[in-house]
């Protein structure tokens, strides 16, 4: 299956014709130089959409059987396309510590989707209303302490007329038309809440094509890291370019270790795939996947939705 994929991703930018992979010298004379004109994810064209991004081509070991070993060690660039044609993605897989661990195809329904400004902001509306608590009270006159005497006569002092002393007027008094503890969330369909996190996904896939810089969704093969030290969180933030905050995630439970070596810093947060959100994703110039999160993701947005 590697072998055929391969074989398509060459075949789609004209590079393979009559050769196998067994005349790789040829083959790869054929793919050095500038292949393509800026930096980023490449766009499969023969490849269909995949019910889970799971397809993986990985260096083998030189027999024929996977992804030639050349050329995963080659940046991968992308030509300059429009965004939006729901076209598959192949993105170099990586680690902390910057290893080549192969290549990996995201399903273009997810990671292609046509830029809407105005899901998006439907969506973080949506969020940031949902998440208010909602927990602000003010007493009214039958709330606030205080006697219900009447203060003095109705007649004959000259003053204004008054029957208590707790009304809005007085100091210490009731607050008239005051919030009262409600729930700020609304509405807002499931299939727009979808396609709203499609769409900042699409977005963290597409930048860096016009600044030539690099491609601000990294894939991971998985976030293992080998001490909770904060120190090693911070060297491998700072080899990555173009980077101020960054968001990992992960497709199940969070790693202690991670988690116990991001805490501390204020630039750096951890999410499972099934809190990952376009609020957050926005709030991170840099988005981090493990596979693992991937697949999640692609899973839950192609389930179908519950009525």
């Amino acid at each position: 299956m590697a072998l055929s994929g391969s074989r398509r991703i060459l075949r789609s930018f004209g590079l393979f014709h009559s050769q196998s992979f067994r005349g790789s010298n040829d083959l790869y004379g054929n793919v050095s130089g500038n292949l393509f004109p800026s930096e980023s994810s490449i766009f499969v064209k023969d490849v269909p959409f995949r019910r889970l991004s799971t397809t993986i081509l990985t260096p083998g070991t030189g027999d024929g059987s996977s992804f030639p070993v050349d050329s995963t060690k080659r940046s991968i660039l992308m030509p300059d396309r429009k965004v939006g044609l729901y076209e598959d993605l192949v993105i170099p897989v990586t680690n902390f510590l910057n290893e080549e661990k192969g290549l990996m195809i995201l399903a273009g329904d997810v990671f292609d989707v046509p830029i809407r400004k105005d899901i998006i902001h439907r969506v973080v509306l949506w969020q940031l209303a949902k998440r208010q608590q909602g927990t602000h009270s003010t007493k009214t006159i039958s709330e606030v302490s205080g006697t219900g005497k009447k203060p003095y006569n109705q007649k004959g002092t000259g003053r204004a007329r008054h029957g208590t002393l707790r009304g809005p007027q007085f100091r210490g008094g009731a607050t008239m038309h005051g919030p009262k503890p409600r729930s700020h969330a609304i509405k807002l369909n499931k299939k727009v809440r979808r396609l709203g996190l499609k769409i900042a996904l699409t977005a963290r896939a597409a930048e860096g094509k016009a600044s030539c810089t690099k491609s601000q969704l990294l894939v991971f093969d998985d976030l293992e890291v080998p001490t909770h030290k904060t120190k090693n969180i911070v060297n491998h933030v700072n080899e990555m370019e173009n980077t101020k905050k960054l968001l990992l995630v992960d497709g199940g439970p969070i790693n202690e270790k991670l988690k116990l070596a991001t805490q501390n810093l204020h630039y750096v947060n951890v999410l499972p795939s099934i809190g990952l959100n376009v609020y957050s994703i926005l709030l991170h110039d840099t988005l981090v996947m493990s596979r693992a999160a991937v697949d999640r993701i692609v899973e839950r947005m192609h389930t179908p939705i519950n009525r």
